[in-house]
């Protein structure tokens, strides 16, 4: 009963928590980055508490991933009057940089990128490189796109252009990344988000900040792994391609009511958030490009 008196948004938010449920940690930071980075990085708890009840993470959930999120040193917090207020660190800023230049602009890599990773223990930073798409040649050399995050001073960091033998890129590529579990991974993410483009026009802006959220949220645990390669190197019906033209279109979609609740209702410690400036303008042009 309850089920069938669901609305169509609230029916698709249903399916795609069913299908991916988020975690408390990497919510907050899909809200950091989506929502509070590109307007001052401040945020009240409130807001964070709501935003993820939306999402089905309780109360206790959010308090204890946020304290989580303070001991790695990617929020601090503070208090102004009886409320409690999360910032993002100087060093978190500079991943969410990163972060945000895959998701947001429209880069197809033209270049290789070699990372050379000194010092005594290179294993960590490995891991880390994996997680951003890059591969390991040997224990201390990776590749990838012609981006990278900050590193440490012992990482020796160089691009390098193809010279010769362009169209044995691919098969070099498919030696070193799993493409398939990537493409997989993208598909479903089409399939999950597909149906959302029928309501994304009409829906509340409530429910627009949650859909954007998990839209984001998604994309953001596929495609920050997935290997932003040169297009020789990728196969020739990469989904990748088709879920970022859908993730544009639909987070141009549901950003003027998503925009118009944030400017309504999320604060910091000297009141409303400030408002969208340049770089969510910017945001939005660039998604465009990628429609």
């Amino acid at each position: 009963m309850q089920a069938a008196a669901r609305s169509l948004p609230e029916t698709l938010v249903q399916r795609l928590l069913a299908a991916s449920p988020p975690k408390g940690a990497g919510f907050i930071v899909t809200i950091y980055g989506d929502v509070v980075e590109p307007r001052g990085g401040v945020l009240w708890m409130g807001n964070l508490i709501e935003a993820c009840a939306a999402v089905g993470i309780s109360e206790s959930l959010v308090r204890t991933a946020v304290s989580r999120l303070v001991a790695a040193g990617q929020l601090e917090g503070e208090r102004v009057g009886r409320r409690s207020f999360y910032r993002l660190t100087a060093e978190a800023r500079a991943e969410f940089a990163y972060a945000a230049s895959i998701l947001y602009e429209p880069h197809d890599a033209s270049q290789w990128r070699l990372i050379y990773l000194g010092g005594n223990d290179p294993d960590a930073t490995m891991r880390r490189l994996k997680r951003l798409g890059y591969a390991a040649l040997n224990p201390r050399l990776a590749i990838g796109p012609d981006g990278a995050p900050e590193l440490t001073d012992d990482a020796l960091v160089w691009d390098a252009s193809v010279v010769q033998g362009g169209a044995a890129m691919r098969q070099f590529a498919t030696e070193y990344w799993d493409f398939q579990s990537y493409a997989d991974a993208f598909s479903a993410f089409i399939e999950r988000f597909s149906p959302v483009q029928e309501i994304a026009a009409s829906v509340e802006p409530a429910m627009a900040l949650t859909l954007r959220l998990l839209l984001v949220h998604q994309y953001r645990g596929i495609a920050l792994r997935a290997p932003r390669l040169p297009v020789q190197a990728l196969p020739s019906d990469w989904a990748g391609h088709e879920a970022r033209r859908l993730f544009a279109t639909l987070y141009l979609a549901l950003s003027r009511p998503a925009e118009r609740f944030i400017a309504n209702h999320f604060i910091d410690g000297d009141g409303a958030l400030p408002e969208a400036g340049q770089t969510v303008r910017q945001r939005s042009l660039q998604l465009r490009q990628m429609q």
